[in-house]
């Protein structure tokens, strides 16, 4: 895996300020990305969450999991950062809270706050 670049406060809260974040976990070869992937992301306490709609069993997920990194775009940036998965109920919480108020006005809101998607909950750091 290369050059791990990592975001920091500012460009947390840029990208979580658009809706245009793709992401792109390694293949297994740890080095060559996988397609970029749009989905939705959100920041709480300064921090950036991803979740995969179709909960675990979603492909980007499963590789962001098993690679615990890649690469990631939004907000007219490109960088390498890790994957690491987040299984405390109090912060998927407040993710959930982010969720709503980034997508109030979608109809995949609630698939996105669902035990589903948010079993697949994982932050980009």
């Amino acid at each position: 895996m290369n050059n791990i670049q990592g975001l920091n406060v500012e460009e947390i809260r840029e990208v979580a300020s658009k809706d245009d974040f793709k992401i792109a976990p390694y293949y297994s070869d740890g080095e060559t990305y996988g397609t970029l992937t749009w989905i939705w992301s959100v920041s709480v306490e300064n921090r950036l969450f991803v979740r995969a709609y179709s909960g675990v069993s979603g492909r980007w997920y499963q590789s962001a999991l098993a690679q615990k990194a890649g690469k990631i775009t939004g907000a007219g940036l490109e960088k390498n950062v890790r994957f690491q998965s987040v299984k405390d109920d109090e912060l998927n919480d407040k993710i959930d809270q982010a969720y709503r108020e980034k997508y109030h006005n979608s109809s995949y809101l609630n698939s996105m706050m669902s035990s589903r998607a948010k079993a697949a909950t994982i932050e980009v750091i």
